[in-house]
Protein backbone atom coordinates (compact mmCIF):
# COMPACT_ATOMS: atom_id res chain seq x y z
CA UNK A 1 0.00 0.00 0.00
CA UNK A 2 1.45 3.31 -1.08
CA UNK A 3 1.59 6.03 1.54
CA UNK A 4 2.91 9.58 1.55
CA UNK A 5 2.65 11.15 4.99
CA UNK A 6 3.43 14.83 5.39
CA UNK A 7 4.39 16.43 8.69
CA UNK A 8 5.90 19.64 10.01
CA UNK A 9 3.17 22.11 9.19
CA UNK A 10 1.88 24.63 11.68
CA UNK A 11 1.44 28.29 12.53
CA UNK A 12 4.40 30.64 12.13
CA UNK A 13 4.90 34.38 12.00
CA UNK A 14 5.93 36.11 8.82
CA UNK A 15 9.68 35.88 8.37
CA UNK A 16 9.85 32.58 10.19
CA UNK A 17 10.78 29.10 9.01
CA UNK A 18 9.29 25.63 8.86
CA UNK A 19 10.56 22.32 7.56
CA UNK A 20 8.07 19.93 6.04
CA UNK A 21 8.77 16.21 5.79
CA UNK A 22 7.13 13.56 3.65
CA UNK A 23 7.67 9.93 4.58
CA UNK A 24 7.06 7.49 1.73
CA UNK A 25 6.30 3.79 1.76
CA UNK A 26 4.88 1.13 -0.52
CA UNK A 27 6.95 1.95 -3.62
CA UNK A 28 10.61 2.18 -4.61
CA UNK A 29 11.22 5.69 -3.37
CA UNK A 30 14.72 6.06 -4.82
CA UNK A 31 13.35 5.56 -8.33
CA UNK A 32 10.73 8.30 -8.10
CA UNK A 33 10.85 12.03 -8.60
CA UNK A 34 9.20 13.92 -5.77
CA UNK A 35 7.42 17.21 -5.55
CA UNK A 36 5.67 19.64 -3.25
CA UNK A 37 2.48 21.41 -4.17
CA UNK A 38 0.20 23.74 -2.24
CA UNK A 39 -3.40 24.85 -2.30
CA UNK A 40 -4.65 28.01 -0.67
CA UNK A 41 -8.33 28.56 0.15
CA UNK A 42 -10.29 29.34 -2.99
CA UNK A 43 -7.33 28.72 -5.26
CA UNK A 44 -6.14 25.87 -7.43
CA UNK A 45 -3.36 23.56 -6.37
CA UNK A 46 0.00 24.94 -7.54
CA UNK A 47 3.49 23.59 -8.04
CA UNK A 48 6.06 24.56 -5.40
CA UNK A 49 9.16 22.44 -5.94
CA UNK A 50 10.42 19.20 -7.47
CA UNK A 51 13.48 17.01 -7.11
CA UNK A 52 14.85 14.23 -9.29
CA UNK A 53 15.23 10.69 -8.02
CA UNK A 54 18.92 11.22 -7.34
CA UNK A 55 18.51 14.65 -5.80
CA UNK A 56 20.86 16.15 -8.38
CA UNK A 57 18.19 18.32 -10.01
CA UNK A 58 15.77 20.65 -8.29
CA UNK A 59 13.13 23.02 -9.60
CA UNK A 60 11.12 25.78 -7.95
CA UNK A 61 8.18 28.01 -8.58
CA UNK A 62 9.22 31.63 -9.04
CA UNK A 63 7.26 32.60 -5.94
CA UNK A 64 9.42 30.46 -3.65
CA UNK A 65 12.81 30.37 -5.37
CA UNK A 66 15.52 31.57 -3.01
CA UNK A 67 13.35 30.99 0.07
CA UNK A 68 12.43 27.30 -0.13
CA UNK A 69 14.73 24.29 -0.54
CA UNK A 70 13.66 20.79 -1.52
CA UNK A 71 15.86 17.85 -0.58
CA UNK A 72 15.61 14.10 -0.16
CA UNK A 73 17.19 11.33 1.88
CA UNK A 74 16.69 8.12 -0.08
CA UNK A 75 17.97 5.89 2.72
CA UNK A 76 15.06 7.14 4.84
CA UNK A 77 12.46 7.33 2.05
CA UNK A 78 11.87 10.95 2.95
CA UNK A 79 11.65 14.24 1.08
CA UNK A 80 11.86 17.62 2.78
CA UNK A 81 10.84 21.18 2.10
CA UNK A 82 12.75 23.81 4.06
CA UNK A 83 10.77 27.03 4.03
CA UNK A 84 12.46 30.26 5.11
CA UNK A 85 11.38 33.90 5.08
CA UNK A 86 7.77 32.80 5.09
CA UNK A 87 5.09 35.23 3.96
CA UNK A 88 1.35 35.31 4.64
CA UNK A 89 0.76 34.39 1.00
CA UNK A 90 2.54 31.08 1.63
CA UNK A 91 -0.44 30.02 3.74
CA UNK A 92 -1.86 26.85 2.22
CA UNK A 93 -2.20 23.11 2.57
CA UNK A 94 1.06 21.60 1.35
CA UNK A 95 1.03 18.25 -0.45
CA UNK A 96 3.78 15.79 -1.21
CA UNK A 97 3.66 13.98 -4.57
CA UNK A 98 5.56 11.16 -6.28
CA UNK A 99 5.88 10.05 -9.88
CA UNK A 100 8.43 8.06 -11.84
CA UNK A 101 8.67 10.96 -14.28
CA UNK A 102 10.25 14.23 -13.17
CA UNK A 103 8.62 15.92 -16.14
CA UNK A 104 5.18 14.85 -14.93
CA UNK A 105 5.88 16.21 -11.45
CA UNK A 106 7.02 19.52 -12.92
CA UNK A 107 4.45 20.02 -15.63
CA UNK A 108 1.53 17.58 -15.47
CA UNK A 109 0.27 17.25 -11.91
CA UNK A 110 -2.99 15.64 -13.00
CA UNK A 111 -0.95 12.62 -14.08
CA UNK A 112 1.02 12.22 -10.84
CA UNK A 113 0.94 8.69 -9.46
CA UNK A 114 0.80 9.32 -5.72
CA UNK A 115 -0.29 12.13 -3.40
CA UNK A 116 -0.16 12.68 0.31
CA UNK A 117 -3.03 13.97 2.42
CA UNK A 118 -1.48 17.37 3.05
CA UNK A 119 -0.29 19.44 5.98
CA UNK A 120 -1.51 22.93 6.85
CA UNK A 121 0.92 25.84 6.89
CA UNK A 122 -0.36 29.14 8.23
CA UNK A 123 1.77 32.28 8.19
CA UNK A 124 0.53 35.18 10.28
CA UNK A 125 1.36 38.79 9.49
Amino acid sequence: QVQLVESGGGLVQAGGSLRLSCAASGFTFRMYAMGWFRQAPGKEREFVAAISWSGDNTYYADSVRGRFTISRYNARNTVYLQMNSLKPEDTAVYYCAADDSLMVVRTAPTQIDYWGQGTQVTVSS
